[in-house]
């Protein structure tokens, strides 16, 4: 039995070495910094360190629920969460549809590539972007309207225009690399499935409703499942650019505070707690739907 172990180990063993970078990689910044947490129940000083930080049970997150503003960073997290969601989420499935219906090769790996290309611009370019084009004072559409007697777009002062720009924001950047995952489902989709609906006298919107949606159900289920776990994550970059005192009602959120409260002032056990309610509710949401999707006969995540 130890032979045939050891066979099998040494037939294993070039892939057993292409995996050593990425396990080692989720070994020394995934796992091991987890032993961190612990502070949790500490009130840290970093001068004193992990064993001679005074210990305080659960009084962080009982600060953290006793905390005047935590309605309002639920709140706000949660609606930045679900208008991306149920905004940004569907936007990937029918961009890649839609890629998916393009018979000319080279415009279609031209789209393909013009639309990925936002995906590598940092946050901080796009929104000075936005500053340039619609700056209150010195934007450049809002130059040119004020020019021609137009009312100014207040689109980075305003509280109500927040959220909609966060929103198009992700979608503009993110769309066409999140479509990726849905192209290359589309492309294991048999052909002769298509063959046999034109036969039939199917027209392309109805190929597309029962042969590529189908076989994207499975996998638009787990993203949509994994996209639960990260309800309570906003994207700290994106929100702290667009963030200011202004529009800090609406914007205000989690991942913000965090870093406002916990960071800044050197309060790293409070926002470390803060990070792990984020994660417990992330975890009880994901389990949930999982749960959900197995009931109802389809494939989950575990």
């Amino acid at each position: 039995m130890k032979i045939e172990t050891a066979k099998l180990i040494k037939r294993g063993l070039p892939i057993y070495l292409m995996i050593l970078p990425g396990l080692l990689y989720f070994l020394i910044f995934r796992y091991a910094p987890m032993g961190g947490l612990a502070i949790i129940f500490q009130e840290y000083d970093p001068l004193a360190g992990f064993l001679k930080s005074s210990w305080v049970g659960f009084d962080q997150f009982r600060r953290l629920f006793a905390e005047q503003d935590l309605i309002k960073l639920l709140v706000n997290t949660i609606i930045l969460s679900l208008l991306s969601l149920f905004l940004f989420f569907p936007a990937p499935i029918i961009l890649a549809l839609l890629l998916n219906e393009i018979k000319l090769k080279w415009f279609k790996k031209t789209a393909q590539t013009v639309i990925y290309m936002p995906h590598f611009i940092s946050w901080i370019v796009v929104v000075s972007i936005t500053f340039l084009l619609f700056g209150t004072q010195d934007g450049a559409i809002n130059r040119l309207l004020s020019d021609n007697g137009m009312q100014k777009i207040e689109l980075m002062t305003r509280a109500a225009y927040f959220r909609p720009l966060y929103v198009i924001h992700n979608i503009w950047k993110e769309t066409g690399w999140s479509a990726i995952i849905f192209l290359a489902t589309l492309a294991t989709v048999d052909p002769t499935l298509y063959e046999a609906s034109v036969v039939d006298g199917a027209s392309r919107l109805q190929q597309i409703w029962h042969i590529n949606l189908p076989a994207l159900k499975s996998t638009i289920i787990i993203l949509f499942i994994l996209r639960l776990g990260n309800i309570l994550d906003s994207g700290f970059e994106h929100i702290f650019l667009l963030q200011n005192s202004l529009n800090l009602r609406v914007s205000d959120v989690f991942d913000t505070f965090i870093f406002r409260v916990g960071i800044r002032t050197g309060q790293y056990s409070y926002s470390t707690a803060i990070g792990m309610f984020k994660s417990v509710v992330g975890l009880i949401l994901v389990l949930g739907a999982d749960r959900l999707a197995k009931k109802i006969g389809e494939e989950g995540v575990y």
